[in-house]
């Protein structure tokens, strides 16, 4: 599993671009750039909908001002979902909807979930990461399901603030 101190693996994302999907590679994403990752089981799912992602849309000001270039999402959905998602959220804009429609990024992470029993296939555990240039400087999983207290907005602008007074 992918710890801090760790390079993230070479992928491309599909993103939605203006007309039609697009690609976004881990260089263009995150080369010299400060960036906050977090990741869910699935777009629309309960804790993922109601609770995640809307803790960082909420703290999307916040986490800019601690020095951060991009707030970004990733869910072992298709670029259609993660854009309708970001859409109906009204996040578009604010935070990166990557789709990770084939759990490549995922695994290559050790972050699988496999939710089959739940006929929910093969997702993501729910975390959030910093990472700085290309290497994760914090990494933080979800212990408890149903839960984003240790991955949520919250806990990621405490290790800011702590980067910060350092």
């Amino acid at each position: 599993m992918i710890k801090s101190g760790d390079r993230l693996p070479e992928f491309a994302f599909s993103i939605m671009g203006e007309e039609r999907p697009e690609k976004r590679t881990t260089a263009e994403i995150f080369s010299g750039r400060k960036v906050v990752l977090f990741g869910l089981p699935g777009a629309f799912t309960p804790t993922c909908h109601h609770n995640h992602l809307p803790g960082y849309l909420d703290c999307i000001d916040g986490i800019h001002e601690l020095g951060v270039d991009e707030v970004a999402v990733v869910s072992v959905n298709d670029v259609f979902v993660m854009d309708a998602w970001a859409e109906l959220t009204r996040a578009k804009g604010h935070i990166t909807f990557l789709a990770d429609g084939s759990a490549v990024f995922t695994k290559a992470c050790g972050l699988e979930l496999d939710l089959t029993e739940a006929g929910l296939g093969l997702r993501c555990q729910r975390f959030s990461m910093v990472v700085e240039n290309g290497v994760v400087t914090h990494m933080n999983l979800e212990e408890k399901a149903g839960s984003a207290e240790l991955t949520g907005a919250a806990a990621i602008i405490e290790q800011l603030q702590a980067d910060q007074a350092n």
